[in-house]
């Protein structure tokens, strides 16, 4: 298959761009900017004036990835580049893809999404068919996930990546969360029950491989592992991947009072999400314990 990616030249992506030519598949990277993707055997640069108008070229497959970082104090601006990297970025793409030659036009679109989709949802475990949240992140997926839905008016199998926190060596938050557990100043958030979503980079790869490479697959895709972790179960195994203590502890007070809306969400709510999809399109996954996955990390 030849298959295009947006936000190649980022951490998820640069990964599946590998994982892509590993599988034999051509790839085509479109960039905004300079860089160059070496493991790419194409590289397309995206108007700096529309970036969603990706230079046409046949492809089998769109990956979307590309999308403003959710780090960072959620100012009304900040909320605002949120909505328009996702939301807006994806309509204006898709209705861009409707200009293309028919036999051009990608057949499969799969297009990121998020587990924010499900709110703050407590303990209830979560599959695919379960309801949307409430909350800001919410609101952005659902957004997102109609506007890449509405590539099927063109004859496209939509794909929606509801990802967790994507843990590799090289980009993510893994990175930053080992030189702080590394440095004993790691801990729990808040109370530390608020359920993580998390996969292995490779994991995520493999899994977008497969849904591209599956053709009954469509809809949404909880990019997760099958092991549920607790924020204080995630800290305790990486301080013991890590060897090193982990007795810190961050108030939910304080982080609402210094992040405010991104806390509530990001780091103080959760959800307890299962990869139902992907183990029924038999995906077997390679790091499917968070002990394992940190093992291999570090």
């Amino acid at each position: 298959m030849r298959i295009g990616i947006t936000g190649a030249t980022g951490f998820i992506g640069g990964h599946l761009a590998v994982g892509a030519k590993s599988h034999g598949h051509e790839v085509v990277a479109y960039s905004r900017g300079q860089r160059q993707v070496s493991h790419a055997a194409e590289t397309l640069r995206q108007p700096a004036e529309a970036p969603h108008a990706l230079p046409e070229t046949r492809l089998d497959a769109l990956v979307h990835l590309s999308g403003e970082s959710l780090m960072g104090l959620w100012t009304a601006e900040k909320r605002k580049r949120i909505w328009q990297s996702r939301v807006d970025f994806t309509e204006a793409l898709v209705a861009h893809l409707a200009t293309w030659e028919p036999e051009n036009r990608p057949k499969v679109l799969v297009c990121a999404s998020g587990a924010g989709f499900y709110g703050d949802s407590g303990d209830e475990p979560l599959d695919e068919h379960s309801p949307r949240g409430e909350g800001f992140l919410a609101e952005v997926c659902v957004g997102w996930e109609k506007a890449a839905l509405s590539a099927e008016m063109l004859g496209m199998r939509v794909v929606l990546l509801r990802t967790g926190m994507v843990l590799g060596p090289d980009g993510g938050a893994f990175p930053l969360l080992k030189r702080v557990v590394g440095f004993g100043l790691g801990g729990r958030l808040g109370s530390g029950k608020q359920w993580m979503a998390w996969i292995h980079v490779e994991d995520a790869v493999g899994i977008i491989l497969k849904a591209i490479e599956t053709e009954t697959v469509r809809g949404p895709v909880n990019l997760c592992a099958p092991e549920s972790v607790t924020n204080a179960q995630f800290t305790a195994k990486l301080a013991a991947a890590l060897k090193r203590p982990a007795f810190f502890h961050a108030p939910a007070f304080a982080l609402k009072l210094l992040l405010r809306g991104m806390a509530e969400e990001m780091l103080l709510g959760g959800q307890r999400v299962t990869p139902r999809v992907a183990t029924e399109m038999g995906y077997d996954f390679e790091h499917p314990t968070l002990s394992g996955a940190f093992k291999a990390l570090v």
